[in-house]
């Protein structure tokens, strides 16, 4: 019994396992399920809108002035300050008149001398020409006696010598008079530019304006053409930006054809309202400078850095979509039957409000249509292919 035993034993072990293995209940089957990605969609809408560029630039004035020295001389007085602003005609600064009134009596002393020298010569040469009546005389009496052998030869040529003088003299004279009229012309517009330098010397605001900067004080010493002041027009300020070179052509046929573009900024707690004026000519790697006029120029400085948004000609037809819509640049994918169907599209901008971006795009033109109400995919896959399986979770606008 006691060499039994044990097999004994292993053996009910062995029945006991075979028992409780054949006795185990039987596992459920397996089933494959499908991945359903939970996403967001928006229903597409086409529509009339124009899209807009977001523009960074500089307020400048094309108009600015530089109020330069007229001559050499001491600043007597400046009226102005930086940033003030000031109405036409106002005097912004003089300059000492001991710079300036003795030009305009020297220029007036020179005029009145030409004036003189030219009665003299009217004078003078009606007995120039008396002289010439006896030197003519003389050298025909002379040349007799020399003919007759009863005049000497040297007295004959010391008169024709003294007929040469005096037609020489007289040429003179007659050359002088007739520059008169130019060397008048010459001393008349030295005064001119003499009596426009000392009116000068008062400077005045030709428009009204604001004060740039002031460079100067008063008791310097400047020379001429030295800048004093600038001035811009105050109601005269443009805002400089670029836009890409392939937008150029776009806004210049449009304001060929009349249409206002606006662009909308803001500056500090002030809203800017600009209308698109003028697009440059040239451009570079950066782009194509553009120019805006400023509605409201009382609370924006020049030089200021801006950034504003600008609209571009209307666009037809479009869908506006959000940007997490887009995939791959080119992409939408509809929802059809809780699975994606890719569409090719292109681009016809962006439009900004506030701090909404959404993109504006149609089918391209080899895509199906885009359909009004038609739901896409809103939430960004980055591995969205066709036919994926999706439920929307939520709908977004």
């Amino acid at each position: 019994m006691r060499r039994l035993l044990p097999l004994l034993i292993i053996v009910l072990a062995v029945a006991g396992f075979a028992l409780l293995r054949a006795t185990k209940p039987a596992a459920p089957p397996v089933e494959t399920r499908e991945r359903v990605w939970r996403i967001e969609a928006h229903t597409l809408a086409a529509t009339d809108v124009a899209p807009t560029l977001v523009l960074y630039g500089r307020i400048e004035a094309p108009d600015r002035v530089r109020a330069a020295a007229p001559v050499s001389g001491r600043v007597l007085e400046l009226r102005v300050r930086d940033g003030d602003r000031v109405a036409a005609g106002a005097v912004l600064a003089r300059m000492d008149p001991r710079d300036l009134e003795p030009r305009v009596a020297q220029a007036v002393a020179e005029l009145e001398r030409e004036r003189i020298r030219y009665r003299h010569d009217q004078q003078a040469i009606v007995q120039e020409r008396t002289l010439l009546k006896l030197s003519e005389a003389k050298v025909e009496r002379f040349e007799r006696l020399k003919n007759a052998r009863l005049g000497a030869e040297s007295a004959f040529d010391q008169a024709r010598e003294e007929l040469a003088r005096v037609r020489l003299s007289l040429s003179q004279r007659q050359q002088a008079i007739a520059e008169h009229p130019a060397r008048l012309a010459q001393l008349e517009a030295r005064l001119n530019e003499a009596q426009r330098d000392a009116a000068r010397g008062e400077i005045t605001a030709p428009f009204p304006a604001r004060i740039g900067t002031v460079e100067a004080a008063a008791g310097d010493q400047v020379q001429v053409g030295q800048t004093l002041l600038s001035l811009y027009p105050s109601d005269a300020l443009f805002l400089r930006a670029r836009v890409p070179a392939l937008y150029a052509e776009e806004l210049r046929a449009a304001l060929a054809g009349g249409a206002v573009l606006q662009a909308r900024a803001a500056f500090g707690p002030t809203q800017l309202v600009a209308r698109l004026e003028r697009i440059s000519g040239e451009a570079d790697a950066r782009g194509v400078d553009v120019l805006l006029r400023l509605e409201d120029t009382s609370q924006v400085p020049l030089g200021a850095f801006i950034n504003a948004v600008l609209e571009r000609p209307l666009a037809t037809r479009v869908f506006a979509v959000p940007p997490s819509a887009l995939h791959g640049g080119d992409r939408l994918y509809l929802i059809e039957d809780d699975r994606l169907v890719g569409v090719p599209i292109v681009r016809a901008g962006e439009r900004r409000e506030g701090e909404r971006l959404t993109l504006l795009v149609r089918p391209r033109a080899d895509a199906p249509p885009l359909a009004d109400g038609a739901r896409i995919l809103a939430t960004h896959l980055p591995h969205a292919i066709d036919g994926l399986a999706v439920e929307v979770v939520e709908a977004v606008r």
